[in-house]
């Protein structure tokens, strides 16, 4: 029997395609999701377990009945502009959550995670961010993606855990079987949502500032395939570092678009203009965020070989339009209730 693995947040839309992924690499992906912000539909590749990553028991209980060896935690709350209104949400989730899981993997003798990092760790961005870079994050996203990291590392040299970080940039894109794509419970990535106003199915797009220093005034971001960043996680999760050692890698395609790029290109997919309007900054935005991903590929071998534009652009407009009808609007329970 191949290994199993445990991918918590696995009906999310990197952790199914990362099932996807691992179950067609030869190991035994086994979903622990909540479905909070998950799709039971898209569990597709191993077994499901619902359960809250804050559930200790539960995490044990799971690791023991399917033999886990391995665990790729992408379990989080995710959206920078609710972090800046309720942070308790994001540190009870994302920090308390992950302390959760490494209780649980040291009680179950699990050595080896592959976490899922942020570039928001950095802070104000720039052309490019290394990870020799200083960390100061300007969310609460951000600091609770860094606090998970330093938890980690802790656990790593207090109890022999073997431990990698993927600083994850913009991930974006959809398979090009047409299995996968982006669909949130509550959507806030620029693509999808640019997709949706084009198609008539959502408002129009809110761009979040145009007054940046970036050579259009809107934001500049790196955007990784879904697809690359799956074989990301597959890399960290063959050759892991030593017992005892932490280690955090970025992973992006080391280019930046800006928002208005990233609209025109979307408008060139679709054969029709994207009705947007330009709104405020948002809380918590740097002007930049694009990877030096040398780290990644020097450790790993691995490098972005999906993640042009053009084709992040293809698969995502080609997924969606083969939906061709408005998806349901859902909110997460509880997610913009006052505290």
């Amino acid at each position: 029997m191949s290994d199993a693995v445990l991918v918590t947040g696995g009906a999310g839309f990197i952790g199914s395609n990362t099932a996807k992924a691992l179950a067609a690499a030869g190991w035994r992906p086994v979903v622990f999701d909540s479905l909070a912000g998950g799709s039971r539909d898209v569990v597709r590749w191993g077994e499901f377990v619902q359960g809250d990553i804050r559930d200790e028991e539960a995490l044990r209980a799971a690791m023991t009945a399917h033999k886990v060896t391995s665990v790729i935690h992408l379990a989080a709350l995710t959206e920078v502009g609710l972090s800046m209104q309720r942070p308790d949400l994001f540190w009870d989730h994302n920090v308390a959550g992950t302390a959760s899981l490494l209780r649980a993997m040291v009680a179950c003798g699990v050595p080896r995670l592959v976490f899922s990092s942020s570039a928001a760790v950095y802070g104000r961005g720039r052309d490019l961010l290394d990870e020799s870079l200083p960390t100061a994050p300007v969310s609460a996203y951000g600091d609770t993606k860094l606090a998970g990291e330093r938890l980690i590392r802790d656990y790593c040299s207090l109890f022999g855990l073997s431990a990698t970080a993927l600083r994850y940039f913009n991930a974006a894109g959809a398979e090009a079987d047409g299995a996968l794509g982006e669909r949130r419970e509550r959507e806030t990535h620029l693509i999808p949502l640019a997709i949706e106003a084009a198609l008539g199915f959502g408002p129009p797009l809110t761009v979040f500032g145009d007054d940046f220093p970036t050579r259009d005034g809107s934001g500049l971001r790196d955007y990784v395939h879904v697809s690359d960043l799956a074989r990301a996680h597959l890399a960290a999760l063959a050759d892991p570092p030593p017992a005892g050692r932490f280690e955090a890698l970025n992973v992006g395609a080391g280019a930046g678009w800006t928002v208005l790029e990233v609209i025109a290109a979307i408008d060139r997919a679709l054969g029709r203009p994207t009705p947007y309007v330009i709104g405020p900054r948002r809380a918590g935005d740097p002007a930049a965020l694009v990877a030096d991903p040398r780290r990644i590929r020097d450790r790993l071998g691995w490098r972005a070989t999906e993640s042009d534009l053009h084709h992040i652009v293809e698969t995502a407009v080609r997924w969606r339009r083969e939906a061709n009808q408005p998806f349901p609007a859902r909110v997460w329970p509880g997610a913009l209730s006052k505290p």
